[in-house]
C-alpha cells in the first residue's frame, strides 16, 4: 500500500481549444483533508471528476486508493464517496429512506441498507430526524445527510465539491465537525472550497490550482510563510495624523501600507512583540491615539490571490 491515497502525475484534460488540466501533479496522504483551491475555471472539478471516474482524462497517471482510474474504474468506485456541489437527495422521502435507498443502489441488500442507515443518522446526529421528509430540513441538516449518503459504502478516500457552498455560518460549522469526524476515524479528504477559511481549518496540506496545474502546495503555515512576514495593524482614531504615525512605525517608512478610508497602517515585522511594545511607546509619546493594534500573519485570502494573480502574469507573459 502506497502512502498516497491520491496520486496525479502530468494530468491532461482538453475541452475543444481549451486546457482544462494542463500537467496537473497531485499527491493526497492517506488519512489526512487535502485542500484544492483555485479560481472558478482552473481546473478544480475537473479533477475531481476525473479521480471519481465521471470524466476520462487525456493525458498521465491517476490513482485513487492504489488503483488506475482508467484500468481499475470498477475498484477505484468500490473506494470512494462523492459529495457534489448539489444535493443528490429526494425531498419527500425522509432522511432514513434516502440513505436506505443509496444502500440498495450500491447493492447493499435490505438489511444491511437499513442498519447503515440507523448507522449514519446516529453518526450525523440525525438519527431523531430519520422519518422527517427532507424538505423539511435546515440547509445544514440537508448537508450532513447528503454527507452521510456518500459514506454507505465506508469509502476509503471521500472527494468533498464545494460542499458547504450557501450555508449559513452554523450549517457551515456542521458539516466542518463532520468531516474533522471522518478524518478522525481513517478516511481521507480531497477538498474543493471557495471558502478559505474552510481550507485553514480543515486542510492539513493545500494546493492551489490556476489554469490546469498546480502553482503551490504545503500545508497552510508553509502557504502563508512565501506571501510575506508577520504583519503590524494600526488603526489610528484620529485619520489627520495617519502618515504622522506612518512615520512612528519601527519599520523603513517605505513599508507602510496605509489605507486612509480605514484609517488602517499595516506593515512588516520580524520581532513580533518587540515591535509592538516599540509602536505602543512611539504613539503613546506623540499623542496619537490607536483605536486597535494587532499582529496578524498573512491569511489564506492573500496567498490566493499572491499566488493565482502570479501564475496569470507569467501566462500573459508568455
Amino acid at each position: 500500500m502506497t502512502s498516497e491515497a491520491v496520486l496525479v502525475e502530468g494530468a491532461r484534460k482538453r475541452y475543444g481549444e481549451k486546457d482544462a488540466l494542463d500537467g496537473l501533479d497531485l499527491a493526497v496522504g492517506r488519512g489526512t483533508v487535502h485542500g484544492l483551491l483555485g479560481p472558478n475555471g482552473a481546473g478544480k472539478t475537473t479533477t475531481v471528476r476525473i479521480l471519481a471516474t465521471l470524466l476520462r482524462h487525456d493525458e498521465g497517471l491517476v490513482r485513487v486508493a492504489g488503483h488506475d482510474v482508467r484500468t481499475g474504474a470498477r475498484e477505484v468506485r468500490r473506494r470512494i464517496g462523492l459529495l457534489g456541489q448539489h444535493a443528490a437527495l429526494d425531498e419527500e422521502l425522509g432522511g432514513r429512506q434516502n440513505l436506505e435507498m443509496f444502500g440498495r443502489l450500491h447493492h447493499l441488500g435490505a438489511r444491511r441498507a437499513g442498519t447503515r442507515a440507523d448507522e449514519l443518522l446516529e453518526r450525523f446526529g440525525l438519527g431523531d430526524t430519520g422519518r422527517k421528509p427532507v424538505r423539511q430540513y435546515s440547509g445544514g441538516m440537508r448537508r450532513r445527510l447528503d454527507l452521510a449518503a456518500s459514506l454507505i459504502t465506508e469509502p476509503e478516500v471521500l472527494f468533498l465539491d464545494e460542499p458547504t457552498t450557501g450555508l449559513d455560518p452554523r450549517g457551515r460549522m456542521e458539516v466542518w465537525d463532520s468531516v474533522r469526524s471522518l478524518v478522525g476515524g481513517g478516511t481521507t479528504v480531497l477538498l474543493t472550497t471557495q471558502y478559505l477559511e474552510e481550507a485553514d481549518r480543515l486542510a492539513d496540506r493545500i494546493s492551489v490550482v490556476d489554469r490546469g496545474r498546480v502553482v503551490a502546495d504545503g500545508t497552510p503555515d508553509a502557504l502563508k510563510a512565501r506571501v510575506g512576514a508577520d504583519r503590524i495593524d494600526v488603526v489610528v482614531r484620529d485619520a489627520a495624523r495617519l502618515d504622522e504615525a506612518a512615520g512612528l512605525l519601527p519599520v523603513p517608512r517605505a513599508e507602510v501600507g496605509v489605507d486612509p478610508d480605514a484609517r488602517r497602517l499595516s506593515a512588516p515585522v520580524t520581532d513580533r512583540m518587540g515591535t509592538l511594545a516599540e509602536t505602543v511607546r512611539a504613539l503613546d509619546a506623540a499623542g496619537i491615539e490607536a483605536e486597535d493594534i494587532a499582529l496578524r500573519r498573512p491569511t489564506l485570502d492573500e496567498v490566493f490571490l499572491h499566488l493565482t494573480a502570479h501564475a496569470q502574469a507569467k501566462e500573459v507573459a508568455a
